[in-house]
């Protein structure tokens, strides 16, 4: 009983802060919201990033338990250029051998976990993705020991384990 009733709160508190999520994002407006907008919704960004063109790109990442990093963009005039949640399909298969961790982090923000694998020299890092059935699901992407990607693959885990 008690396994339930934690289960139940566990649920109720990440839809809380879903729809928290959801209501803030609602509320910013490329174009129009400002940087100092977004960090009143949002909160300090995990990271930043300075741009080419005088931008600077803010993350924030809903890992290890959510499903979501969103990156916003700052304008040199301190206005929202825009706010995209970057795990998605097409971020997943721009991934590819060669590219380096920091290019992988500034594609899809901070991962859910670092693993390293001592026999094989590899690292592997993942982000949890929207659970399908009763299965959660990873997206992974692999290492070598210089810190260059070698691929990528999906795993699942069923739920309870």
């Amino acid at each position: 009983m008690k396994r339930l009733i934690s289960l139940l709160l566990g649920a109720l508190a990440m839809l809380g802060l879903a729809a928290c999520d959801a209501v803030n994002m609602k509320d910013l407006k490329p174009g129009v919201s400002t940087g100092y907008d977004v960090r009143d919704k949002l909160g300090k960004p995990g990271i930043e990033w300075r741009n080419d063109d005088g931008s600077v790109t803010w993350e924030y990442t809903r890992q290890p338990e959510g499903t979501e990093c969103f990156m916003a963009t700052i304008g040199p005039d301190n206005i929202l250029k825009s706010l995209d949640n970057v795990l998605t399909p097409q971020n997943f298969a721009r991934v590819q051998p060669g590219w380096t961790r920091d290019q992988v982090r500034r594609l899809l923000g901070k991962p859910r976990s670092v693993q390293k694998f001592a026999m094989k020299r590899e690292e592997v890092w993942d982000w949890r993705l929207p659970p399908e059935f009763s299965a959660e699901v990873f997206f992974n992407i692999h290492f070598d020991e210089a810190g260059v990607v070698t691929g990528t693959s999906r795993s699942t885990q069923p739920r309870g384990n």
